[in-house]
């Protein structure tokens, strides 16, 4: 595992460390650290990989950063406390109704297709007034803020910006976006929450 030092964010900002293929052994030193936030994107490997570790350190929080289909949601509340990836209305009632079964409320991003790209999900920047009261009116979800995946080989910080004036038109505050290879332009452009891989655990095989 890379040096990991907590001083290049403020605390108002979070990193997720992004644990995805790698294994207990390589996690375990940054849970030891005291890091807090960890993602995953499959739900299978998570549910393999997390529910001993949370019950030894229960304050850990993880997040759900991958695409997510309707059939794993319920498999998703038992172990997963954040979900970055709404990006359509018939998972969210998936989710509000499995929220109802499990007695627990998750907190949530809503993915936006910020490059508004034919090949990616996501919520159009112009749909995100509706869709945003569906979810919080009738689904009851707790919205806590918007997530992107900027274009590849783009301007990110043409995307970052647009990301953080979208957000000023809703009573949300969390921004989910930036990655190992950008991080520092989604902080610089408000990021709340940084997804965080390769630069603390190294390269995946």
């Amino acid at each position: 595992m890379k040096e990991y030092n907590t001083q290049l964010i403020e605390n108002k900002t979070k990193i997720i460390a992004v644990s995805k293929t790698f294994s207990v052994d390589q996690i375990l030193p940054l849970v030891e650290y005291g890091h807090i936030d960890f993602g995953e994107n499959k739900v299978q490997e998570a549910n393999a990989k997390w529910p001993e570790i949370k019950k030894k350190y229960p304050l850990i929080k993880l997040h759900m950063i991958g695409k997510l289909q309707t059939n794993k949601v319920k498999f998703v509340l038992p172990i997963f406390d954040y979900i970055h990836s709404l990006d359509n209305y018939k998972l969210a009632k998936k989710i509000s109704e499995e929220q109802k079964k499990h007695n627990k409320k998750l907190k949530i991003f809503i993915q936006i297709n910020i490059g508004q790209e034919s090949q990616k999900s996501g919520i159009e920047p112009g749909e995100l007034n509706n869709f945003y009261l569906d979810c919080t009116n009738n689904l009851d979800l707790d919205i806590i803020g918007i997530m992107c995946l900027p274009p590849i080989e783009s301007n990110n910080d043409y995307y970052f910006l647009k990301m953080s004036e979208l957000i000023k038109k809703f009573p949300i505050k969390e921004l989910s976006m930036g990655m190992s290879n950008d991080y520092l332009k989604a902080y610089g452009s408000g990021a709340t929450f940084l997804r965080i891989g390769s630069k603390i655990f190294g390269k995946r095989d």
